[in-house]
This record gives C-alpha cells, structure tokens and sequence, in this order.
C-alpha cells in the first residue's frame, strides 16, 4: 500500500475509502458493510466518515463494518460547525464515538467552517486529545484565507489534514492551496475523486483509461494518487467497485500520460473560489 506522511509522522494509507451517502437505505446495508471490510482486506484501511451523513448512519455502518477489526483501521470523522464551539464539539465527538463503537478516533475533522470561532474548536480539539478520545485533528472544506487563520491560532499548526472537493473536473485547488499544504506538509484528503460519478461518464476520460486497459474509475483515482501528498476517498457500496478502486494503486502514470490528462481536463489558469459539495 502507498502511504502518506502526516505532518505528526504518522504513515497512512494513500488510498481510502468514503462514506458520504452510505447506510441510508437498509436493504443494501449487508452490501455496505462488505464493501468496506473488503476496502480493509485491499489495504483501504483509512475510512472518511461524519456525524452529518445520514444523521449518523454511516458512522453505525463503520462501527459495524470494524468492529473486530478496529486496529487495523485509521478512523476519521467529522463535527459539524453548528456543533463546533468547545463543549458542543466535545459532546458530538462522544456521540460519533459511540455511533462508531470504539473509544477514540485517529482524525477528528472540522467539516467547513462556521460562525464558531477556530480558537473554540481547537480547544475542544485538545481537550478531545488530552483525554484519548482523539489522536489527531484537522479541517475540512477551508479555502487558504481560513487555512492559513486556522493554522495561525493557538495549537492550529498541529493540523494534519485538510480535507477537500479534488478531481480531475475540479482542480481549482491546485492555483495556491495545494501548494501551501505541500509547503507544510499538511495532507490533502481528497473527496469527490469522481466528481459524484460524472468523470466515470467522461468520454474523453474513458477513451483514456481504455487505451491503457483501465476503467475511468482506475484514471481518476491513479491521477490524485500521483499528485503527492493526497489521499482520495472514493466511496462504493459494492465491494467489486472496491476491489476495482484498490488495484488504482497498482497503475504508474508516464509523462505523456500526465499531459493527455491536463489536455482533457486543464488545470486552474487563475485563482478560483473554493468548491464544494
């Protein structure tokens, strides 16, 4: 499995698995939990998930699909801003722990941001730490003006990931925040990596992974993994997608593959407004 190194030290798996969307429909639930316990036996061990998908069912969903195997898994979830000030954000991080059936998360995300104050949630963020209950913390959905102010307040550099809208379709990232995370070595946890299933409908995309006998799927996800410093999250519920996704880690991109992707989808020529899903 590829890693990538987290500013703490810390290896993770370059590929992860998402969850956006699943555990909301009970007669596919047996299909989910498969799915992601095949993303583990793939090596898919870091798993994305939030206390705002589905309300919290996708955080039982992981609970069911790790429990047994909770070592083997790094664990990230999200708080939501309108519960991001000091004792709310303590009080939802026990609530996704229970969801999620285990005493402590590796990643704890501030899912974008809100009315509450950085320095509010970074104290809950070290509080969470002191007691166990978190390992690590970050932010999700910050363009580079809030990145840099979140990184600026007290206990802020200790970020370790910024989690955000990147693909081959949405590259605006790529003008200065890329960068600027690269710079500090704060990871890039990329959502979307399909553009909500729009680049799996590319023409262009497809011609491109059929010359190479991949699946658009297996571009896509190939192309974040060589950007360095990313992580994608692809989400499926089916654990033959899964195992399509995993083997994404086995391409290596040329030179010339590299500029037929920019040919198709070109890079940011200005700076652009933070996207997000």
């Amino acid at each position: 499995m590829k890693t990538v190194t987290l500013p703490c030290g810390e290896s993770v798996p370059a590929l992860g698995q998402g969850t956006w969307f699943l555990g909301d429909d009970p007669a596919t639930r047996d299909t989910e939990v498969a799915a992601l316990r095949a993303g583990i036996d793939h090596g898919m061990r870091l798993i994305d998930t939030a206390e705002m998908y589905g309300s919290g069912r996708a955080e039982r969903l992981v609970g069911e699909a790790i429990a047994g195997r909770r070592d083997e898994v790094f664990l990230v979830s999200k708080v939501l801003p309108s519960n991001a000030d000091t004792s709310s954000a303590i009080a939802a991080c026990e609530a996704s722990l229970e969801r999620l059936g285990t005493d402590h998360l590796d990643l704890y995300l501030l899912h974008w941001q809100g009315g509450v104050p950085f320095e509010a949630t970074l104290e809950a963020f070290r509080r969470l730490q002191a007691d166990g209950r978190i390992r690590h913390f970050g932010v999700s959905n910050l363009d580079l003006a809030a990145s840099r102010r979140f990184v600026d307040c007290e206990g802020g550099a200790a970020i370790q990931a910024n989690q955000l809208l990147y693909n081959l379709a949405q590259r605006g990232i790529e003008w200065e925040l890329l960068g600027w995370l690269r710079e500090r070595g704060i990871a890039t946890m990329a959502y979307s990596p399909f553009d909500h299933g729009g680049l799996l409908r590319h023409a262009g995309l497809a011609a491109f992974a059929r010359a190479r006998d991949l699946t658009p799927a297996q571009a896509a996800l190939a192309w974040l993994l060589d950007r360095g410093g990313v992580i994608p999250i692809p989400k499926s519920g089916d654990p033959d997608r899964v195992a399509e996704n995993a083997a994404a880690l086995e391409v290596t991109l040329g030179v010339d593959d590299r500029a037929e992707l920019d040919r198709l989808f070109a890079p940011p020529a200005g700076p652009e407004p933070l996207q997000i899903y």
